[in-house]
């Protein structure tokens, strides 16, 4: 009976074992079609859009961020310590050169030059009757000459008191713009106390700052268009005037002042300004902005060699606009690079030509 059943079991490990070597070497077969299949997938080659480099006109540009300043501007203030008598404007009115914009009171200057008037006009009256009886030799010439101190002396008092009234009426030192009116009728001003501001907007100055590395490239009467943000459809176009002196020694850029014209006020002093400077056109490398990568410090493009493989090629960018990006050095014209699909590529991967998708909205024919 133990024989029996020792036979029986050794018979029936012994199928278990056969069943599993079966099965393993149909599991491996079966990974071993997998894998064949995988390892195909792996070779396959990246479909990308493939363009040459070639020459363009192309028009440099230098970008910057400039400020809009007022051609001539002012604050307009009182030089003396008086009370405000009469307004003449209002806040945000043109005001001409000359015009009157704010009266103080002066009745205390007004009875002081009557006074020094009518004391002017006796002196002089008496210097008249002195001269007739000097020229008589009835009296000395010293006389003569005391007299005609008193009366130029009594002039010039009329004169100062003249001028002292007429510190009194504030007029516009040019035609400008007025801004927010700050005074009215009884408001006590002493020298230095603001009434408005006046800026002559007719023409205006953008200073913008250029970089050390491209002051050479910038000079007087060089052609400037300008944007805002307040009229983005609107370009202003100006010309460089003049430069400042030095440069800023912490940002080793120079302030460059533009001159525009503005003849509907639409720039404001202190608005902020896109300037271009337009410097000139030539034909140079560019390429799609697409094709262009970066990563950190390191600009690259994928360009396709003879054998249709991926090289990365590291390239100095000397310009943007939307779109198009031109290439300093990097890349020879007629190179072949990647345009799109830039972000399947590895190097030495394998490329295969593809066209470009169509754009969206294109209708099917």
């Amino acid at each position: 009976m133990n024989f029996c059943a020792e036979s029986t079991f050794r018979l029936w490990a012994g199928g278990m074992v056969v069943g599993l070597m079966l099965a393993g070497c149909h599991s491996d077969g079966d990974a071993g079609k997998a894998g064949a299949k995988g390892g195909g997938g792996n070779n396959q080659p990246v479909e990308v859009v493939i363009q040459s480099a070639g020459l363009q006109p192309w028009t440099d540009m230098l970008q910057a961020l400039g400020t809009v300043k007022a051609h001539e501007s002012v604050t307009v203030t009182a030089k003396v310590s008086e009370t405000v008598d009469k307004v003449h404007f209002e806040s945000g009115q043109w005001a001409n050169r000359g015009a009157p914009l704010v009266t103080l009171t002066g009745q205390q200057q007004q009875a002081a030059l009557a006074a020094a008037d009518a004391s002017a006009k006796e002196a002089d009256s008496l210097y008249r009757r002195q001269s007739q009886l000097a020229a008589q030799q009835l009296i000395a010439k010293s006389m003569l000459d005391q007299q005609k101190a008193t009366r130029d002396a009594a002039i010039a008092q009329v004169q100062q008191i003249r001028a002292n009234l007429s510190d009194r009426v504030i007029r516009a030192p040019f035609s400008g713009l007025l801004g927010l009116r700050q005074v009215s009728p009884g408001t006590l001003v002493t020298p230095g106390t603001a009434i408005a501001t006046l800026d002559d907007v007719s023409r205006v100055y953008v200073d913008f700052p250029v970089p050390e590395t491209e002051l050479a490239n910038v000079a007087a009467g060089q052609s400037i268009s300008g944007t805002t943000q307040a009229y983005p459809d609107r370009t202003f176009s100006g010309t460089v005037q003049t430069s400042a002196g030095r440069l800023d020694a912490s940002s080793r850029a120079m302030t460059v002042r533009g001159d525009f014209a503005n003849p509907d006020h639409a720039l404001k002093p202190g608005m902020l300004v896109n300037v271009e400077v337009t410097r000139g056109t030539h034909d140079a490398i560019v390429v799609p902005e697409l094709a262009v990568m970066q990563v950190g410090s390191q600009t690259f493009v994928w360009r396709v060699t003879p054998a249709g493989k991926a090289q990365k090629v590291e390239v100095e960018v000397g310009g943007r606009i939307p779109g198009k990006a031109m290439i300093r050095s990097g890349l020879n014209a007629g190179d072949r690079i990647v345009v799109d699909g830039v972000g399947k590529v590895k190097a030495d991967a394998a490329l295969k030509a593809v066209a470009a998708a169509a754009p969206a909205g294109t209708a099917q024919k």
